[in-house]
């Protein structure tokens, strides 16, 4: 492949309830920025941005939805053909984690790729009060057959690394991606070297 040539476009869905700083995720992966007064999103915000995760260079179309109730019109096309989606919560608030279970129950009922990969992220660890434990979010996260890590999008912690697992996993798993016209393309290798070294210690593949 040669190596500007984009893979595929996936699309990502960033999803949690009202406050536990989806929209910030988003701006910090795609713009490095931080706005600690970040509005709440209305509707639905949207963004692009390339990514090369082992050798392998893919588009991202990720959708990040408000969270609150008198947007749930938007849901079913929302989900619709969504390779990966990044489920937020709040390590300070022990309500939004215990909201996950409402959020996963959406999911399975609107998503359409029976694959969807699945990334847990325990958001704004930079806080003193934690309400939520690694261990509870863990434990959660391999419940649910989901990967794992906690973030901030004030300090930039976990943030690249949530990005980059997820989409090394949508890439090895082609059934999420791959079209007829696609099926003579060879994935890029890194020599069999993981790019895990930034995230480690943050990320869990369950």
């Amino acid at each position: 492949m040669e190596e500007n040539q984009v893979l595929t476009t996936l699309k990502i869905l960033i999803i949690g309830e009202s406050g536990v700083g989806k929209s910030s995720l988003l701006l910090r992966f795609t713009d490095d920025t931080f706005d600690p007064e970040q509005a709440a999103t209305i509707g639905v915000d949207f963004k692009v941005k390339t990514l090369s995760v082992d050798g392998n260079k893919a588009k991202l179309a990720i959708w990040d939805t408000a969270g609150q109730e008198r947007f749930r019109t938007l849901t079913p096309s929302y989900y619709r053909g969504a390779q990966g989606v990044i489920l937020v919560y709040d390590v300070s608030s022990k309500q939004s984690f215990t909201k996950l279970d409402a959020w996963l129950s959406e999911l399975e009922t609107f998503a359409t790729k029976h694959e969807i990969v699945k990334m847990l992220v325990g958001n704004k660890i930079d806080k003193d009060k934690r309400e939520v434990s690694r261990d509870e979010g863990l434990k959660f996260a391999r419940k649910h057959h989901m990967l794992f890590i906690e973030a901030s999008a004030k300090t930039k912690e976990g943030v690249q690394c949530a990005f980059e697992e997820l989409v090394e996993k949508i890439i090895q798993t082609p059934g999420l991606w791959e079209t007829d016209g696609r099926e003579g393309v060879r994935l890029g290798t890194n020599d069999g070297q993981s790019q895990q070294g930034g995230c480690a210690g943050y990320c869990s593949v369950v």
